[in-house]
């Protein structure tokens, strides 16, 4: 590791008005670790009270200040390593989530312990690691994007569980700088997130920053070793599906020069789309801040077919 951002360079949004924790120069290999905090988790396993937190809710630790980034650039930022610490949490947020309405008003809190064996989610189910970076974004041209939602275009709190070690994750760039934040390691999440809150975790992610130039995206990427992965962003959730697969196929047509009929008929073979995390694509009522609009999709395309 050649750079380390502990958690007190957490912030409450991603923007380009907060000092950078760190300018980096891109495409050198060198590796950044980005701490994050569980703080909250703890304080409401403590209090079971929203009232009494004195810590940020989804913090994300930077941001990095990418030399040579301009409005039109993306980063590919290549996840290494996750490390996590000894435990996670499970909380469920009165009013929030697709089980809101099961879980009802209490607040429901489980310190879960995380060891060489696995993540201990109950006293009987203990399942393997798969650590991911629930928050990663860079910043919006003007203003503060939010930590908890609804997803960007510069990515934010997307809740993808492919943004995991081995994957690289496409950001467009909307500034100078970029301005790259990370925060809200998850020990292990279920697609889709039905409690709104996975197994969160403290832990450090590790990444190298590499800037490619006039690599227009509106909406983030994924690579993994087999898959090319499109987030589609939209309200309703047939925008985001159309959306996301117009992104793969214009990969494929513009991209990768395939003739349109050939990228058509693979794509209705072989692309697959599924919802993504929870958190919407559109800012939500202030009233009713933690109740999403829109969706966030994910739409799968295998790298054999390229």
């Amino acid at each position: 590791m050649d750079h380390f951002l502990d958690k007190s360079h957490g912030q409450a949004g991603f923007s380009a008005d907060i000092a950078p924790a760190l300018r980096i120069v891109p495409g050198t290999g060198e590796r950044i670790g980005f701490e994050t905090s569980d703080e909250v988790y703890a304080q409401l396993h403590e209090h079971h009270d929203m009232a009494r937190l004195t810590a940020q809710i989804n913090p994300v630790t930077g941001p990095v200040y990418v030399e040579g980034a301009e409005p039109g650039d993306a980063l590919a930022v290549t996840i290494h390593d996750i490390q996590l610490k000894d435990c996670g949490w499970s909380v469920s947020l009165p009013g929030t989530g697709a089980l809101q309405h099961v879980m009802g008003e209490g607040m429901f809190t489980r310190r879960v312990p995380i060891d060489a064996d696995g993540v201990h989610v109950t006293e009987r189910h203990v399942f393997s690691a798969l650590p991911m970076i629930g928050c990663i974004g860079t910043a919006p041209a003007v203003g503060t994007n939010s930590t908890i939602m609804p997803s960007y275009p510069q990515g934010g709190n997307m809740d993808v569980t492919d943004c995991r070690p081995g994957s690289v994750v496409y950001l467009p760039v909307m500034v100078d700088g970029a301005y790259l934040s990370i925060g809200d390691i998850h020990a292990i999440m279920a697609e889709g997130e039905s409690s709104f809150v996975a197994i969160e975790a403290e832990g450090i992610a590790v990444v190298s920053i590499a800037l490619i130039k006039q690599m227009s995206l509106r909406a983030p990427r994924v690579e993994t070793d087999s898959e090319w992965i499109f987030v589609g962003l939209g309200d309703p959730v047939q925008e985001s599906i159309t959306r996301g697969f117009e992104d793969m196929f214009h990969f494929l047509v513009t991209e990768q020069g395939w003739t349109t009929g050939d990228a058509y008929a693979v794509m209705s073979a072989v692309g697959h789309s599924r919802l993504g995390g929870p958190t919407g694509s559109s800012s939500p009522d202030p009233l009713h801040p933690f109740t999403a609009v829109g969706a966030v999709t994910v739409h799968r395309l295998p790298k054999s077919v390229l």
